[in-house]
């Protein structure tokens, strides 16, 4: 049988029906409550709660689904970047082999013309969403680490991971959209746009990154893996005293291939108080780096790892203010993306980053 493609106003009971029929459920569905849950920028999520004729029969009684966004700037936004395609086909063909703890995907399909997309999965509450503007805990922070080192383990120098062409960065992907002039008129709307939002330090910061951008882009030449691109407490679902587990990872809409070390720079400088990310920086680095050696990568030095942070750290500030200005401009969008940016730049600071540009 098969299943359309739906946006959630369009969800019927006999769609969810044959939607849990293709994850193996016998179980028919007369009725059901739709929620909107998260903070996605580029996708919209709806929690839906599950009423059956005969009893559950052992599927889930609640699933969310996860649409392109209602806002048409947003939604456009992800069609050009492949976002939508991105993360389906990650679902369909990675997300087994990937290591790290995801939602269950029940159905997932999508479009690649159109980029018309849905995905319906597993529902992770009690566990909750991360908050970035509130930042993590040490304990979050390590669990999210581990995750990450597998997730980067898990393909380490896979050349088969080159010929997929929905993965950015691969020899097989398209140009990526980022080139330097638009690089610099993004910037320069953001800061027109957010006027003394951007202090002295940001501003620095940005005009030398988009001075030397096409040397940041096309700099790294060491080991590549698959890595999340927005490793951030806003898509991690993280454990509560009711249960969960310790994290898991959504969004995988911005998947690549590059540097892993680029996920760990992402999180600490986003989701860390300058002090505390200053005083824990190399204990956590040396963590992640037994992380990967327990995923079977034993050739990465500790000084290689460094370098390659400091020098990723470039990351967090750059998604801060190209997403700031190609998404639904939103109250908590902007606080939100000024925060990153604000954490990005001590970030860069504290580890001298522009001289590795």
């Amino acid at each position: 049988m098969s299943i359309p493609i739906l946006r959630p106003e369009a969800v019927t009971p006999s769609w969810l029906t044959a939607v849990l029929a293709h994850a193996g459920y016998s179980a028919r569905v007369t009725d059901f409550a739709a929620q909107r849950v998260g903070t996605g920028q580029i996708g919209d999520s709806v929690r839906f709660t599950l009423a059956f004729d005969g009893g559950a029969n052992g599927a889930p009684q609640t699933l969310v689904g996860k649409f392109p966004s209602h806002a048409d700037a947003s939604r456009a936004t992800g069609a050009a970047l492949g976002n939508y395609i991105r993360e389906v086909h990650f679902y369909n063909h990675l997300a087994d082999s990937a290591r790290i703890r995801v939602p269950k995907s029940y159905f997932a399909a999508v479009d690649d013309a159109t980029s018309e997309f849905v995905l319906m999965m597993e529902d992770l509450a009690p566990a909750e969403q991360g908050d970035q503007m509130a930042g993590i805990t040490l304990d979050q922070a390590r669990a999210a680490i581990a995750e990450a080192a597998k997730l980067h383990g898990s393909h380490w120098n896979d050349p088969a991971i080159e010929d997929l062409w929905w993965v950015s960065g691969t020899r097989a992907a398209p140009k990526s959209p980022a080139d330097p002039e638009r690089v610099i008129q993004l910037w320069q709307a953001f800061c027109q746009r957010y006027g003394d939002r951007v202090d002295g330090a940001g501003r620095a910061v940005g005009d030398e990154l988009c001075a030397k951008f096409a040397s940041y882009a096309e700099g790294y030449s060491g080991p590549r893996c698959l890595t999340h691109n927005d490793y951030r407490p806003d898509n991690m679902l993280f454990a509560t005293a009711a249960g969960g587990a310790p994290v898991a990872v959504v969004d995988w809409q911005s998947l690549g291939w590059g540097c892993g070390a680029l996920d760990v720079a992402y999180l600490l400088g986003g989701a860390l108080p300058r002090a505390v990310r200053r005083a824990q920086e190399d204990d956590l680095l040396a963590f992640y780096r037994d992380q990967l050696a327990q995923n079977g990568v034993t050739d990465y030095s500790f000084a290689t790892l460094k370098r390659d942070y400091a020098r990723h750290s470039f990351q967090l500030f750059l998604t801060a203010f190209f997403a700031a200005m190609i998404v639904e401009q939103t109250e908590r969008g902007d606080t939100m993306f000024l925060t990153m940016l604000r954490g990005a730049t001590e970030q860069i600071e504290d580890l001298d980053a522009l001289s590795l540009l």
